[in-house]
């Protein structure tokens, strides 16, 4: 449960304070840590050590005791030196060793039920019996993030991201598969999106700098109970999904700021095919050669503003309209107009949908 990396720092820093070497064998008779390289000459004394009924023992020079978890012994600890004070260090490693094994099976009871309360297979009454016995304020306002990296590349990014929320005891931070960890984040009264916006710009600070490692932030709406944890999870979720197709370009994507795209993303393919049939009789509105897409889209991002699309595109007035005429001609639409532009920009969204579709089938 502890990982050995934990267990080789706490031995460390005991050594570090009481000068005394100290490692520590499983029940199985692998060395997980020591702070001196000749340990495996002692393997076979613990083992025998661990058939014995005592729960401390002089071996070979050495002091050893059982750590227990629970009436379950789980480690052998050694210690050995000059000093007359190796008995007493060797206690105080084992109930250091001790504590760690509880805190991390509180930790670990509690990163369980909020997985299974992510993942809605919790009844009602369970999430608040299981919350109250695990100490769990069901009634704290909290935000589901959602931060999908490559694992594969670099094993520690839970760990990176824990430690920007290891001081919140009401902050969660766990991985329900490969590729995605979540984040279960409080958030006080006074907190706003821009707030939120924040806390996701700092993690993707936190992996700025690793080449190849894309990185993609969304998160849910904030809830107000506990029970409602797992619909800021699905809203972040859709959020992710989302922002790949209509935001490509932003690191962090929020729930709220989906819009329209967010009701395309919910659209059967084959009623978004009909629309596009019905709409451009069989054509499909991304087909425009460069130039055309650029002066849409250009028109678009000014709100339908002659002038200053004219003005960005560094082309005079009358080209513009020139070729928002041609345009019209090809599809019976005037962009000028507000419902014909609002059609156009549903169908160029329609149009990305479906082709992100189509290469998740491929």
């Amino acid at each position: 449960m502890i990982s050995n990396q934990i267990l080789q720092n706490t031995l460390d820093g005991l050594k570090g304070i009481a000068r005394i070497e100290l490692c520590i064998i499983d029940t199985e008779g692998k060395v997980l840590a020591t702070t001196f390289p000749e340990a495996d000459r002692f393997v076979s004394a613990a083992l025998s050590f661990i058939d014995s009924p005592a729960d401390s023992q002089t071996l070979s020079g050495c002091q050893f005791f059982k750590v227990f978890d629970d009436h379950q012994l789980e480690y052998v600890l050694i210690a050995r030196g000059d000093s007359d004070d190796v008995y007493m260090v060797g206690k105080i490693a084992g109930f250091q060793i001790q504590n760690l094994l509880i805190a991390y099976k509180e930790r670990f009871d509690k990163d369980n039920f909020i997985k299974n309360l992510l993942l809605d297979n919790l009844l009602l009454v369970d999430i608040y019996n299981r919350a109250k016995k695990l100490h769990i304020d069901t009634d704290c306002r909290r935000v589901v993030y959602i931060v999908e990296t490559n694992r594969e590349k670099d094993g520690n990014e839970l760990e990176k991201i824990r430690s920007i929320f290891s001081g919140k005891a009401k902050d969660f931070v766990t991985a329900v598969d490969e590729k995605n960890i979540i984040v279960v984040k409080e958030v006080a009264e006074n907190e706003t999106i821009e707030d939120l916006y924040k806390i996701a710009d700092g993690i993707v600070n936190l992996f700025k700098g690793n080449e190849g490692r894309e990185l993609h932030i969304s998160f849910g709406t904030v809830v107000s109970e506990i029970k409602e944890v797992s619909r800021s999870y699905k809203e972040a979720k859709m959020a992710l999904d989302v922002g790949k197709i209509f935001f490509e370009d932003k690191d962090v994507v929020a729930y709220a700021a989906l819009g329209i795209g967010r009701l395309i993303y919910q659209l059967p393919i084959p009623l978004c095919k009909m629309f596009i049939k019905e709409i451009f009789d069989g054509k499909s509105p991304d087909d425009f050669d460069d130039e055309t897409l650029a002066t849409i889209n250009k028109f678009f991002e000014n709100s339908l503003n002659v002038s200053e699309t004219s003005r960005q595109l560094y082309i005079h007035r009358n080209t513009l309209v020139y070729r928002l005429d041609k345009l019209q001609k090809s599809t019976g639409l005037d962009l000028r107009v507000f419902e014909d532009a609002i059609t156009f920009k549903i169908a160029l969204m329609v149009v990305k949908y479906m082709k992100y579709m189509e290469s998740l089938n491929y």
